[in-house]
Parts: C-alpha cells; structure tokens; sequence
C-alpha cells in the first residue's frame, strides 16, 4: 500500500512531523536515511522567509540525501504564503504543506497556525492564494478544531480539497487541548468522510507499531504521521512503515547502528549550527536519548541522571562526542548481560 500526493508517489504510508526546533536538516537527514515516508520542514513564516530571514532560510535546507521533503508554511495573508510558497519551490521543496495546526499561542496570538480554523472563509483564501503560485503539490495539515465547540476539520478539508489541496493531515486534538489528553482517533475518521478522493494521514500520540494500526483503524486514514515519537530516534517513522508494511521502511537498528545515527546527528547539528550554538541545540537530542533507554529498561534510575550529566551539561564537543560512544557501550553491555 503506499500515498500519492498529487503525481509524487511516497516511499510508504508513515511520515516525519514538521516539529518546530526539532524537525531541522540534521533531524531530516537522520529520518530521511531511516526511509521515512516523507520529511517536512520545521514551520517556517512565510513573510520572513520571504524576506529572507536567515533562520527562516535555513529551516528550507533540503537533506543532502536529495530525497522527497516538504516545507511547511504559516502565514495569516495570501500575499505572503504566495511569495513563501514560490520560495520555497526555488529552494527545492517537492511539497509545499500549510500549517492550520500549530497551537502554540505565539503563532495563533498572530491569527496564524490553528487560529485559522476559527475563521475558514479566511483559511480558503490562503490555501487558494498557496496552491495557485505553487508547481508542486500543496498539503494542508490542521487540529480537528479550535476546541470542542468547534470541531470544524471536515468542512475545512472538504473545502481545502475542492481548492486543490492534494493531501489532509489531522492531529486527534483541537487546538484549545495543546498536547493534553489522549488524541481522539476515532475524530479523525470524519474527516476521511468529508474527502472524495485525496488521502488522509493521522496524527497523534504515534509511537509503537500497535498506535499505527490502531489509528488506522480508527480513523480510517491512509497513512499516519509521526511527531514526539521520534523524539531521540530521528529513524524511527522508517522502523514503523517496515513494521506496518514489510520492506518499505528499515528493521529497527540494533544499538552498534544506532550509535552510529547519533553521532552522525550529533556531528551534523555542530556542522549546522556551530560548535557553541550547536551544544545547546544538541542537548534536547541526547536527553532524549536518555529517556529512550530508560523506559526500555536499559538504565537505572541513578545511571540515567550520570549520562544526562555527561551529555547535557558538557560544553566540550569532543568529550561529548566520547560520552555518547561510552553510553552506547554501556548499553550494548546491558543488553549483553540480559539476553
């Protein structure tokens, strides 16, 4: 089974989030060689990137494997999304994704992300003004409403379909729940109704291969997209699709592989950003990492906080470097012992 959006057939049915201040080059690469679905962009503001802002610039760097990747755009004027989607397009996107989801109250405070779903007339006129200055398919992701009093996702992707959008995501939440509660699944299966012919992809607290069927089955949707589940295992969209649909994806790398994906993430997020700027980035990553490993069982309690230590509070990239080698070996021994 596989998706389409528009004429560009996806390598398989399980997709890598936009995730603002995780979902950057390095992020994508990693995902990217872990046979994800699709990579989108963080979100990037249309009116800064067309106005060249250097951080907005950089958040449109294609992954250096020349894969498929999508750059997702917010904005709250046509004008806006128009130039930022033919940037975008010039800089390589294969995708161009609008943001109708994004709850944080610095983006809806602007009247952008899911504050458009208070207002759809106005929501058209952007997805309009995106998929008429764009050559390359236009998607649309959104929240099943602004809250519960407006869950509104079905009418919006009904009528961002007969504009011309070529793919729907949902997250199970409304923008008014953040990321509280548990994603409503099933919520998401009246969007699929609303649709004739696009796909749909779920969203939401994916993480394990039972939460990709499950969601499937209850929403109905072709395809799932996943977020804070790759949290510390950019790969890990790539491990599920194979698990889903064996040989579209990667078999989950065993901890010598793994090893070798962080360090390449590691070195790649100070080749981005630089060695200063680069720790600090670098650090969510490893703590990540960390938790990871605990909740498998492979750190205790006390050994986690020694590794956290190690990985988050050092300002010295080489020693850092040598730590996460180190962290790896202590794992492999942990498992060794186990088995």
């Amino acid at each position: 089974m596989s998706i389409s959006v528009g004429d560009i057939k996806l390598r398989n049915r399980v997709l890598l989030a936009p995730m603002s201040g995780v979902s950057d080059r390095p992020f994508r690469e990693i995902a990217d060689l872990g046979q994800a679905g699709l990579v989108v962009t963080e979100m990037v503001a249309s009116r800064e990137l067309a106005e060249a802002r250097p951080d907005m610039v950089r958040r449109t760097d294609r992954p250096s494997s020349g894969s498929l990747f999508a750059v997702q755009l917010a904005g709250r004027e046509p004008h806006w999304m128009s130039e930022g989607a033919r940037i975008a397009q010039d800089l390589g996107a294969d995708i161009i994704d609008i943001n109708m989801g994004c709850p944080a109250r610095q983006v809806t405070g602007g009247y952008s992300g899911s504050a458009l779903m208070r207002d759809l007339d106005h929501a058209l006129t952007l997805i309009e003004a995106t998929v008429q200055a764009s050559r390359v398919p236009v998607t649309l992701k959104m929240r099943l409403g602004w809250d519960e009093h407006m869950m509104n996702a079905p009418e919006l992707a009904r009528r961002a379909e007969a504009a011309g959008v070529k793919m729907i995501t949902v997250h199970g939440r409304t923008r008014c729940q953040f990321y509280k509660g548990k994603a409503n699944w099933t919520a998401i299966s009246e969007v699929k109704k609303s649709l004739k012919s696009i796909p749909l992809v779920a969203n939401g607290d994916v993480a394990t291969i039972a939460d990709v069927r499950t969601i499937l089955e209850k929403s109905g949707a072709d395809g799932v997209m996943v977020g804070r589940g790759s949290y510390g295992r950019p790969w890990w969209p790539g491990v599920l699709a194979h698990q889903l649909d064996p040989a579209t994806g990667i078999p989950e790398p065993d901890l010598a592989s793994e090893a070798e994906l962080m360090a390449r993430h590691h070195q790649a997020i100070l080749s981005l950003y630089g060695h200063e700027h680069g720790n600090r980035i670098a650090r969510k990553h490893l703590g990540w990492i960390i938790e990871r490993k605990s909740e498998q069982g492979l750190l205790t309690a006390e050994e986690a906080a020694a590794w956290r230590r190690r990985l988050t509070a050092e300002t010295d990239n080489g020693k850092v470097a040598t730590a996460l080698r180190e962290l790896y070996a202590c794992l492999a021994e942990t498992e060794r012992r186990a088995a």
